[in-house]
């Protein structure tokens, strides 16, 4: 895989700087499973900005079905050093196929304009996205460990993907989706399509308001656990480290974070993923 480190390497550290960063943290020979894991994660993420309409999305995700299904050695991965590097790493490290085939499966919500129905159903897209990532980032790192912090995994993604799905509302906006789930939107007076026009700004203000809640929510319940998470398992978690820090920022934008994707100032990103890889949660 070594011939194929440098374009995975470049993936994720072009696409997902908080992921990447939080690699140089784990160990050296830990780090081209997580790289072709996160770059992975940036394929299927970003199929939705390289097509103009959903069936070529749900053409390029049954190639990495078909990738995860066959079975084939890592060499004869269809010609993609992707697929060869993610091989490689679900060999070497034992890692199970279904949670990535969940994965794909929920990114097909991605191809689409549909609305979010409820806030179970954003939690179910959350766990099946980015808390299986923090999962299968641990089982690379101490399988043992992460076995016993599947639920805290559960958590930490939910924050994570919360704040990152509010950090993308103006370009979901342009597109015309919405991840804000039904029921908040209706509990905050306003609609997915006033959200999308923009028209009511106070009662956009108070949807942001209710979607930062609940990433709140879950980032408290991780941040609790992780006191107690191991050494071993903190780079997996790192990036949702973050979370508290973004809703927190998002809180404060509020109906703005409409038109501005809300940033943290790269030496804060530094510093609180090197607190917590060097101290925990403690």
């Amino acid at each position: 895989m070594a011939e194929t480190q440098p374009f995975v390497m470049s993936v994720v550290r072009d696409a997902d700087p908080d992921r990447y960063l939080s690699v140089l943290y784990a160990p050296e020979e830990k780090r081209p499973a997580l790289f072709a894991l996160y770059a992975f994660n940036v394929e299927v993420a970003g199929i939705r900005d390289r097509v103009s309409e959903p069936l070529p999305g749900e053409v390029r995700l049954q190639f990495w079905r078909d990738v995860l299904t066959a079975e084939a050695a890592p060499e004869s991965a269809d010609g993609s050093p992707l697929a060869v590097a993610l091989l490689e790493a679900i060999r070497t490290h034992g890692l199970p196929v279904q949670p990535l085939l969940d994965l794909l499966e929920a990114r097909i919500f991605d191809l689409y304009d549909d609305p979010m129905p409820s806030r179970n159903d954003l939690e179910g897209y959350c766990g099946e996205t980015a808390s299986a990532l923090i999962q299968l980032a641990g089982l690379v790192l101490d399988t043992p460990a992460a076995m016993r912090a599947s639920e805290l995994a559960g958590h930490a993604g939910c924050a994570q993907a919360i704040a990152g799905l509010l950090r993308m509302l103006p370009i979901h906006r342009r597109r015309g989706q919405c991840y804000i789930p039904g029921d908040l939107l209706r509990a905050a007076g306003t609609t997915r399509e006033n959200l999308l026009s923009g028209e009511d700004r106070d009662a956009a203000a108070r949807a942001v308001a209710a979607m930062v809640a609940l990433g709140k929510h879950h980032a408290a319940a991780f941040e609790t656990g992780a006191k107690a998470l191991p050494a071993s398992l903190r780079p997996a978690f790192l990036p949702a480290g973050l979370s508290q820090a973004y809703l927190k920022r998002l809180e404060a934008s509020g109906a703005a974070a409409l038109e501005d994707i809300v940033t943290l100032p790269q030496w804060r990103r530094h510093w609180l993923m090197f607190r917590r890889a060097t101290k925990g949660w403690g």
